[in-house]
């Protein structure tokens, strides 16, 4: 073994041991997760304890939306805010928001400032609580700002609750915020979805009006977002340019052994990392995050976690922080936390499912069937909703989700397509087709049927009305959407905001359509189903039960006229037709401007991500692959040598080894300089559309024949000559 991967081998044995012992002596004395669960957030309860009863009750309309806050109720809570902080142990504060990079941003103020002897206190005011200024101009805006007009603005969301961060002994009061430019446009992922959640809350509930339940008043978006990821040594890392720089591998033969054998889904998992994952779940709950469910995933190295449903604003918020502390945590445990969608080939990449679903105020989830779901109108009428949202709107939601990442997962073994369908199931399948033929939905039937596993000993478990679809990105699963397109390093934010969108305005074409019914109709509940109808006929077409993973949908979809876009410079030409997009601007989540921006952003971070991938390539295959090629070709140039003053023909098999060698070294030096090439000729474009299309079209084709033969040469070079960290290194050895 080459001396560099044997030293990073022998530092994870070492490491493993000293972690592995420390975590075990923190969990023996680790408290109850009830003890510490929201500990370090400023909740309501919290909150309770520290303002006036006047404060707190006015506080509280805020939150609901019933109240704006004011600057008298804002200098409280702030005062109130900085005790709770300085009693446990915070020093500085931070507006923590979502720019367009994808990512969070945060800049730090202590508390302190001078009294009026000149001394230094610890204050906090309304308006800094309220409002911060960011430099605007070091944010992507998608050309809305010109790089000299730096002016920027926080703003507190107070649907979100204040939390402590802590991390290498420094606490930071965080205050989870919005931000917008000097002329108002949102600079964000965060606004869109604060705006989208209103725009559901106020069709929804129209809508049930129209019905006749008048007494929702408010409807939300719920979401159960779950997170995998992959864990690899820092050791590994470290000696791997292409994971530090791009978050996965570009080059990596094939392993004789990956997931063919699904023995890693569901087993035990390793100690290591059981605790890293109680590290880092112990600093979620602290955070009041619902983690609930973790598990190893398909692939070797993978895993997943998953939390209990919450209001979307909160979901979002949560799964940044989630992202935040597994990369974190994961350091202190001498791993890398990789969120990429493929950072290792051949094997599954990481998705991250959203599970959503929308509930009312009374306590309801409108995508509860019950137990005669034909009988329930209204569940009836919010799936037609969502149906023709998905259908109308497939361009824009597969816009969401489209991403350099992704587009290395979406269509592969184990994700959806690019084409985006709804599974319904066999049962609800069957509902919809009598409805939309005109059959008696009164005979029909779908209560659960009970699983006998034939053994006495074990009971009878009730059978969900649908069976899930792993090939659908849009699959309803008994009480909620699971909306599986979604990428693992993703903000949820985009995704959810269009989806809401979407669905908010079918919504309100249904209330329309309802109103116009009624007047001729038997009763309300005939004209709500004849409404149902026609929406369920007028998106039949995006309704799959199929593997929608075969060749035979694809060519079925494009008989029905669905969208297969597979790459994301297509998936926002797409997007960028006023016609797949001004939804959001005629619903108010975004406004015409913001739209322009995000598709701007979008491509231009798809071709820098691309861009520092072919770069990073390049020098692998110079700085690496063929040095070592090199190395092992004098080698064998020697033997040939040798072999040849013995005799004649006894050094032919050495030889054709040798040619198939140097023909490989050669196609990287050729190949290599196509990828630089084809690089420049992407930059040479002017229109980002332009730019993003050559690197999707063009560089990434070079740069998977650079991999190809770099892969080759890594299979041919001896063990000891290869210096950098092998797949079945970084995925096998924990």
């Amino acid at each position: 073994m080459h001396p560099i991967r044997l030293q990073a081998l022998r530092e994870i044995k070492h490491g493993q041991s000293s972690i592995t012992n420390t975590t075990t002596q923190d969990l023996n004395n680790a408290k109850k997760i009830s003890e510490i669960y929201g500990t370090a957030t400023f909740s309501l309860k919290e909150m309770q304890t520290k303002l006036s009863r006047e404060a707190y009750e006015s506080f509280k309309k805020v939150k609901a939306g019933k109240e704006k806050m004011d600057s008298k109720l804002a200098s409280a809570v702030a005062e109130a805010a900085k005790s709770w902080a300085l009693q446990n142990g915070a020093t500085h504060f931070t507006h923590w928001f979502q720019p367009l990079t994808g990512l969070t941003a945060e800049k730090h103020d202590s508390f302190i400032s001078y009294d009026d002897e000149g001394g230094v206190i610890e204050k906090f005011s309304g308006g800094q609580l309220l409002q911060s200024e960011p430099d605007a101009s070091s944010f992507p805006s998608g050309g809305m700002r010109s790089t000299f007009e730096a002016r920027g603005y926080t703003a507190w969301d107070p649907t979100s609750p204040l939390f402590i961060v802590e991390h290498a002994g420094a606490k930071i009061l965080c205050v989870p915020s919005v931000f917008v430019s000097y002329t108002g446009h949102s600079l964000d992922t965060k606004t869109s979805l604060l705006r989208s959640i209103e725009v559901l809350n106020h069709s929804a509930v129209a809508m049930l009006k129209e019905m006749g339940d008048t007494q929702v008043k408010q409807v939300g978006a719920t979401i159960g977002c779950e997170q995998e990821y992959f864990l690899v040594d820092q050791n590994f890392v470290n000696l791997r340019p292409d994971l530090l720089l791009t978050g996965r591998t570009l080059i990596g033969a094939d392993m004789p052994k990956g997931q063919q054998l699904e023995d890693h889904y569901f087993g035990a998992i390793p100690p290591r990392v059981q605790s890293f994952m109680a590290h880092a779940e112990n600093e979620l709950y602290k955070l009041g995050i619902p983690v609930k469910t973790r598990h190893n995933e398909v692939a070797p190295s993978q895993f997943e976690m998953a939390p209990i449903y919450e209001d979307a604003n909160l979901a979002s918020d949560h799964n940044m922080l989630s992202m935040e502390v597994l990369r974190r945590v994961a350091e202190e445990h001498g791993f890398v936390c990789l969120l990429h969608e493929k950072p290792f080939a051949g094997i599954n990449g990481s998705g991250k499912h959203n599970n959503w679903s929308i509930a009312t105020d009374t306590g309801e989830n409108l995508l509860e069937p019950g137990k005669t779901p034909h009988a329930n109108f209204r569940f009836i009428a919010v799936l037609s909703c969502i149906m023709h949202a998905v259908h109308k709107h497939q361009v824009a939601l597969r816009a969401s989700i489209a991403s350099h990442g992704n587009d290395h997962r979406l269509g592969a073994n184990e994700a959806p397509p690019a084409i985006i369908s709804v599974f319904m199931g066999s049962a609800l399948t069957e509902i919809l087709n009598k409805l939309e033929k005109g059959d008696d939905l009164s005979k029909h039937s779908a209560e659960r049927s009970l699983i006998d596993f034939g053994l006495n000993r074990l009971p009878a478990l009730p059978k969900d009305t649908t069976d899930r679809n792993r090939t659908s990105p849009f699959a309803f699963t008994g009480n909620k959407f699971e909306y599986r397109a979604v990428g693992s390093s993703q903000a949820i934010s985009f995704p959810v905001s269009i989806l809401n969108a979407a669905v908010a305005e079918s919504m309100k074409e249904f209330t329309k359509r309802l109103h116009a019914k009624k007047a001729g109709a038997v009763s309300t509940d005939s004209a709500v189903l004849e409404v149902s109808k026609e929406l369920f006929l007028e998106s039949s077409h995006i309704r799959f039960e199929g593997n929608g993973y075969s060749e035979e949908w694809r060519a079925e979809a494009k008989k029905r006229g669905l969208s297969e876009l597979l790459k994301t410079p297509e998936s926002f030409a797409a997007f960028a037709k006023k016609e797949n997009h001004s939804f959001l601007v005629d619903t108010g989540v975004y406004k015409a401007e913001e739209v322009d921006a995000f598709i701007h952003v979008k491509l231009e971070q798809y071709a820098k991500f691309l861009d520092i991938e072919a770069q990073t390539l390049g020098t692998l295959a110079r700085q690496y692959v063929i040095p070592a090629a090199q190395n092992y070709q004098a080698q064998l140039a020697n033997i040939v040598k040798t072999l040849e003053d013995v005799g004649q023909n006894a050094a032919k098999a050495q030889k054709d080894f040798l040619r198939d060698l140097t023909d490989a070294i050669d196609s990287a030096y050729i190949i290599g300089a196509k990828v630089k090439q084809e690089t420049a000729a992407a930059h040479e474009q002017t229109d980002p559309l332009k730019v993003a299309t050559h690197f999707g079209e063009k560089v990434t084709v070079a740069m998977q024949e650079l991999r190809t033969v770099c892969d080759k040469i890594e299979a041919i070079v001896p063990d000891e000559l290869w210096p950098l960290p092998k797949y079945r290194e970084m995925l096998f050895i924990r």
